[in-house]
This record gives C-alpha cells, sequence and structure tokens, in this order.
C-alpha cells in the first residue's frame, strides 16, 4: 500500500509536494495513511462511492471526478492496465507540478515504470512493501497524453470504458440471466450493480415495465449506462447498493453483483447485495440473480427469502429466482 512508501519518499526520498495549492490524489484505498498530504489541501479523486463517502467520513474533500488545474497529483495504480494509463494522463493534464505514480506489483507498477522511464527522466524510486513509487517533473507530463482514453462503443454497440466490468464485451452470466428473465417482471424494477447498463437495456424492451432504477457504485459505469439506456423510463443512481434508499418498494429487482474490489474473492459482497434487494422489494416482490457456481450466496437468500430456487445455468454460473422477501425490509418505505 502507499503508506509506508509515501513517508520514505516524504522523508528523504526525495519528493517534495507543494505547500500551496490543491493536490489531487486519484484512487487511494479508503484505508490509506496519506500523513504528509493536509486534508484541506487535497483533493481524493474517487469515483467508486463506497470508497468516495469512506475518504469524506474520514474528513477529507472527495470528487468523483478531477475539478480544474492542481499544484501537484498522486496516482494509485488501479489493476486494469488501461485504466491506469488513462488516469496518469489525466493526472498529467491537470497537474501544475510533479506528478507522483504508485502501486503494488501485482497490479502492474513494474511495467508502468518501465514504460513511462522509456520516454522521460523518472525520480525515486521508492521501492517497498511490494510496491513501487516513484514521479515525474510536471515539465515531463506532456509526453503521456496518448495514454489518454475515454468511454468507447463496443463493438456490439454499446458504450464502455477502462476499468468497467465487461468493458470489452457482454458479461456470460448477464447474458445467462438475461434469456431466463420472464416475460412479465412487472412495473417497478431495481438493477442493482448496474454497471454500463447491458441488464437494463434488455429489461426496458417489456412494455409493461413503468421505471429501472440503475443503481451503479462506479461513477464511470453509470455515465456509460446513461449512454447505452436512454429510455425515458429509466433513472440513475450513483450510490452504494447496501445504503441505496429508493422512493418506493420495487416489484422485481435483477442483479449481477460483484463479488471483489480487489484480487481475493469476497462473497460477502454479493450476500449484502442480496439483504438490500430484500430490503427494497415489496412483500410480494421477486429477485432475479446471477452468480458463479462457487459462491455461497444460498444460505443468505433462503435466510432473506420465503421461497429460493435455481432456475438454471451452466458449469460456470447459477441462475436463482427468489420471492416475498422475509427480513431486512425497513417501514419507511411506501409501497405493499
Amino acid at each position: 500500500m502507499i503508506d509506508s512508501r509515501l513517508q520514505v519518499a516524504l522523508n528523504g526520498g526525495g519528493l517534495d509536494l507543494p505547500e500551496k495549492g490543491l493536490i489531487a490524489v486519484f484512487r487511494p484505498p479508503p484505508e490509506a495513511d496519506l500523513r504528509g498530504i493536509v486534508p484541506d489541501h487535497c483533493h481524493i479523486i474517487q469515483d467508486f462511492k463506497p470508497f468516495y463517502d469512506a475518504w469524506e467520513g474520514r474528513g477529507y474533500e472527495a470528487r468523483k471526478e478531477p475539478e480544474g488545474r492542481y499544484a501537484a497529483a498522486i496516482v494509485c495504480l488501479p489493476r486494469a492496465k488501461l485504466e491506469a494509463k488513462a488516469l496518469i494522463a489525466e493526472a498529467c493534464a491537470r497537474s501544475d507540478g510533479v506528478v507522483v505514480i504508485d502501486g503494488q506489483k501485482t497490479d502492474g507498477i513494474d511495467s508502468v515504470f518501465r514504460q513511462m522511464r522509456e520516454r522521460v527522466t523518472v525520480h525515486g524510486p521508492v521501492t517497498k512493501a511490494h510496491g513501487r513509487m516513484f514521479w515525474i517533473e510536471a515539465q515531463a507530463s506532456d509526453f503521456f497524453a496518448d495514454w489518454a482514453q475515454g468511454p468507447a462503443q463496443t463493438e456490439a454497440g454499446f458504450w464502455t470504458a477502462p476499468g468497467v466490468f465487461s468493458a470489452d464485451e457482454v458479461d456470460l452470466a448477464s447474458a445467462l440471466l438475461v434469456d431466463a428473465l420472464p416475460d412479465s417482471l412487472g412495473g417497478e424494477i431495481a438493477d442493482l450493480g448496474a454497471g454500463w447498463g447491458f441488464l437494463s437495456a434488455h429489461i426496458l424492451t417489456r412494455p409493461d415495465v413503468t421505471t429501472v432504477h440503475l443503481v451503479e457504485a462506479g461513477h464511470m459505469a453509470l455515465e456509460c449506462a446513461r449512454r447505452n439506456v436512454t429510455d425515458e423510463r429509466a433513472k440513475f443512481y450513483w450510490e452504494d447498493v447496501t445504503h441505496w434508499e429508493p422512493p418506493h418498494r420495487m416489484d422485481a429487482v435483477v442483479m449481477n453483483p460483484p463479488f471483489h474490489t480487489g484480487r481475493a474473492s469476497e462473497p460477502q459482497i454479493g450476500q449484502a447485495f442480496v439483504a438490500a434487494a430484500a430490503r427494497v422489494l415489496r412483500a410480494q416482490g421477486d429477485l432475479w440473480m446471477v452468480a458463479n457456481r462457487h459462491l455461497p450466496y444460498e444460505g443468505e437468500l433462503k435466510k432473506r427469502f420465503a421461497r429460493v430456487e435455481e432456475i438454471g445455468g451452466d458449469a460456470r454460473f447459477k441462475l436463482f429466482h427468489a420471492a416475498r422477501p422475509t427480513s431486512g425490509r425497513r417501514g419507511a418505505l411506501t409501497g405493499s
């Protein structure tokens, strides 16, 4: 993590951050220790809503995207290679001073270091805790404009972007779920973890649907969804699914929940999605869900719903229909 490398760099390692002006820190983990950077002189650039909220809770000013110019910038490298390059290009374009790059070896920092060193003079580096930190001067930042990359259309015609789930093609699990959905889902539908909008686009082909609520924690993914789902019956929410408060109870929830934020599998994320679905559904509501076959969701489904059945799938994925939520509901919502 950035913590130890930042302290070494700032305390005798040769990194001097400006005392005046704002510093942009792109995508730091929510638990990162940024000692040496005054919170009041810092913007945390974080488009993932749970991490955004975590930084605001720590007293930092968070932004889903950069605003204006910065005196310096720090990029915490994400796993996706194209997204990492795009963030570096954006940091370089926004910074009037030094641009710092930090990351773990497992996330490709060594490759990025080599590629940047081929173009400009690289300072540092600080190698510690299975990662690396290095920096370039302001005058070197123009050499990475060609790394910039924003939303683009796939061959299938959908808008996606680097770092967004299933950025290159339609996710196979979501395609399975679409094929298994009934013709009639009800009027008010929630797509939890909507991504770039594949499921919602198909749900809205049904004439009896009055509204689809796309709930997505990734801001860039949601912006792609706005381009892919232009039906006026669609409503968009940049929210943590587990905290989302719908305007009223839903007739159905459709979802392909994520199961990791890093490299390791985190089934508790999908389990929290199941609990959220039960909370927002009306008493006779239905959940339609797909998951990787190895993930242990059956227990949570049976805990939250009166009826649970596996309705199909294949060797990799399993499809569930759950009905009549029994727990996790809040009386504050309107609707039966």
